[in-house]
């Protein structure tokens, strides 16, 4: 099997979820396979093309490959988190959703001036949220070098709106 058959094998359709006429997709069972873990971390290495200065994470799930990735690539990791969760000085992005706004935060010493940044989570779906990750990357006078995702649902369109920031998209496994 293809890693993207691998990974759409080991994800687990949860229905109604977090509300009714969503299929949530579940990626936790992939935690449960360290081989897969592992060759997920190949799979964004092999296909990224370049070594970053850094790499984001966004809350909560990105967190995990992005420090795996992270580590492999011997380079910083970085945390971007809901509003009020990092514990020193910060750098916000506030953003549109669906019904209402969000922001998220990094800490305002966490990137040098053109560095390369890549940016990971676990699913593209709308893209607004990792749009406002690179807004972070900017407002620092870092560049976003790309983006990884375990998972993207195309029929959302996220990409569109991630490729004023950079067209180094990658979704492992797409729905």
């Amino acid at each position: 099997m293809t890693l993207e058959e691998n990974i759409k094998s080991a994800i687990r359709d949860v229905p109604d979820f977090p509300k009714p006429g969503i299929m949530f997709k579940d990626i936790t069972p992939i935690f449960g396979n360290q081989t897969l873990c592992n060759e997920i971390v190949d799979g964004f290495v092999s296909v990224i093309g370049h070594k970053p200065d850094a790499i984001i994470g966004i809350e909560s799930r990105g967190f995990l490959f992005g420090l795996l990735l992270a580590n492999k690539l011997n380079v910083p990791f970085i945390l971007v988190r809901k509003s009020g969760k990092l514990p020193y000085k910060t750098i916000s992005y506030e953003y549109d959703l669906e019904y209402g706004t969000a922001k998220i935060e990094m800490h305002v010493d966490s990137l040098k001036k053109g560095w390369n940044v890549l940016i990971h989570d676990d699913l593209l779906a709308t893209g607004g949220t990792a749009a406002a990750a690179a807004n972070l990357v900017e407002q620092q006078g870092a560049k976003v070098s790309g983006f990884t995702f375990v998972v993207g649902l195309e029929f959302l369109n996220g990409k569109d709106k991630l490729i004023k920031h950079s067209n180094n998209i990658t979704c492992l496994a797409q729905y």
